[in-house]
């Protein structure tokens, strides 16, 4: 374990960070640590910062290659965690977009920082440099030329930190968008008519059209309106009726 000094205000007596490698029993109090650094970055980034859920923190936790430390300060009988930084010797995870190819063009053997995290009430007392310093240190030992890191664009005191600390900007990649105008699906709000108003108690109505009759009501009509059938014939008409098919039978005995 190692330990770095840094001033406790109004106490005059010396505080110490310390320095170890995280065990199991850590994860749940450093996961609540994480998201009470990351709670306000995360509402203001497009990219979620990393870990993005528990269940990612901790298989991490199982990956071989990474290293998570944790920084404390010992205060009274306990420890209260004031950094957490997690790095790998090679690209990690299946939701990272590092190139491995971009670091072997330029002869770059880095060392990933994942995770840099310093609790609000210790910013600006010597925790992130003494967590930057331990970080070099350790790449230094395994032969890494670079620290490789990821920070939001917005993030201004975190870039300014950095930069401070001769960190430079390695790829011109940022999120960009562009907004697209579009019509809504749904058609707007629409006058509804007025109601129709009541008809006058005088006014004549409507003659109403009879209902139409089918073809047998006609054919039955047209039965009941036929004329009778002619009655018995005077006796004169008879006569002559009688006299009619005989003169029709001569009449056809008449040679061409």
């Amino acid at each position: 374990m190692t330990k770095a000094e840094s001033s406790s205000p109004g106490a005059g007596e010396e505080s110490l960070i310390y320095v170890r490698r995280i065990h199991r029993r850590d994860l749940n109090r450093v996961w609540e640590f994480l998201k009470k650094v990351f709670r306000d970055v995360n509402r203001e980034t497009v990219e979620y910062q990393r870990p993005r859920s528990k269940k990612r923190f901790l298989e991490v936790y199982e990956e071989e290659g990474v290293e998570q430390l944790l920084f404390e300060v010992r205060q009274g009988d306990g420890q209260e965690i004031v950094g957490y930084a997690e790095c790998a010797f090679e690209i990690t995870g299946t939701d990272n977009w590092m190139n491995e190819r971009y670091f072997t063009k330029h002869d770059m053997r880095p060392l990933f920082v994942e995770e840099l995290a310093v609790h609000p009430d210790y910013q600006g007392r010597g925790v992130g440099a003494f967590m930057l310093e331990q970080l070099e240190h350790l790449a230094r030992i395994h032969g890494c030329t670079h620290l490789v890191l990821e920070v939001a664009e917005n993030n201004i005191g975190a870039l300014k930190f950095y930069r401070k600390r001769s960190f430079y900007r390695l790829d011109a990649a940022i999120f960009m968008a562009k907004k697209v105008a579009v019509d809504s699906e749904l058609l707007p709000p629409r006058a509804l008519k007025k109601p129709r108003p009541p008809e006058a108690s005088g006014a004549s109505a409507k003659p109403k059209r009879s209902p139409r009759r089918s073809s047998k009501a006609r054919a039955a009509e047209k039965r009941t309106s036929a004329p009778p059938p002619p009655g018995p014939l005077l006796p004169d008409a008879a006569a002559d009726r009688e006299r009619e098919p005989l003169a029709r039978a001569d009449a056809d005995d008449d040679p061409l």
